[in-house]
């Protein structure tokens, strides 16, 4: 059985090895997009989020930003609460019947599927990062001058994108297997050869064994670039601290290699008190 399996893989990777390769490829820009542009779109949404406003604010500014979170909100969970799947049908058959907006590019619903999906999930995670962050912080910040705006983007933003970091590999990973639902619509992702395929030779079970192995492969791979990345943004574990003190050389204590710390003081001083 075992033999068979692999003549079969073989004979199957031999006639449709590029059909796969152009799969895994497709599958790769879709997912690496997408988690780009959803990471964008979580972004501006934790931003949105957290923007801070009390009693003392503009009537204006509390009712907008109050509306504006409502739509966030609703937004996330809608796009948390339902099957990518569903979102992609609705999009793509649903926008012509509500508002006469026809995709002629499959690329194009795809990537905007994947998007908002994931930006609904970064979105949470985004504002739980802000959050994170200690609020003496932002105190900190605002003691030396700084609005919201610069506290954000030079102190608060840094930190929340190293903190994020394993979410975001995280939901790239997941994009690497779930956009095998695009083929719903007629996205031709590395899922849909399996199902081209598997129909063309019927041998369905050579061509999902071959296939999750090169899912098993892409998200092991992505792993692991992804914990070097990490590694990265952490920085060095070590850090050599001063060994002299420099307000002790600026006083004019020196040391000599090979000399007692005072002992060229001490003979200049003798040549000083003999007549």
């Amino acid at each position: 059985m075992l033999t068979q399996l692999v003549t079969d893989i073989g004979s199957i990777w031999s006639k449709y090895g590029t059909v796969y390769l152009t799969g895994i490829g497709n599958t790769l820009i879709l997912s690496l997009v997408a988690t780009l542009i959803g990471c964008v779109i979580g972004f501006i949404c934790g931003i949105l989020q957290t923007i801070p406003c009390g009693p003392g604010d503009r009537f204006s500014k509390r009712v907008l930003l109050k509306a504006v979170r409502g739509v966030i909100r609703a937004y996330v969970e809608v796009f948390r609460g339902t099957p990518m799947i569903l979102q992609a049908v609705f999009i793509y058959y649903g926008m012509p019947y509500f508002f006469g907006v026809t995709f002629k590019d499959i690329w194009t619903v795809s990537i905007l599927v994947v998007s908002v999906n994931t930006g609904a999930y970064m979105a949470e995670s985004v504002r739980g990062g802000i959050m994170s962050i200690d609020p003496g912080q932002f105190e900190g910040a605002k003691a030396i001058g700084m609005n919201h705006f610069q506290t954000m983007l030079y102190i608060v933003l840094p930190q929340t994108l190293r903190n994020i970091m394993p979410q975001i590999g995280n939901n790239y990973i997941i994009n690497v297997k779930d956009t095998s639902v695009m083929f719903i619509i007629g996205f031709q992702d590395f899922f849909a050869v399996h199902k081209m395929v598997s129909g063309a030779v019927f041998k369905y079970f050579p061509s999902a064994f071959l296939e999750m192995g090169g899912y098993l492969i892409l998200t092991l791979l992505a792993s692991f670039l992804l914990r070097k990345l990490e590694k990265k943004l952490s920085g060095s574990g070590n850090y050599e601290l001063v060994n002299t003190d420099q307000l002790v050389l600026t006083a004019g204590t020196y040391s000599y290699p090979g000399k007692a710390p005072y002992e060229e003081k001490s003979r200049d001083y003798r040549k000083e008190d003999q007549p």
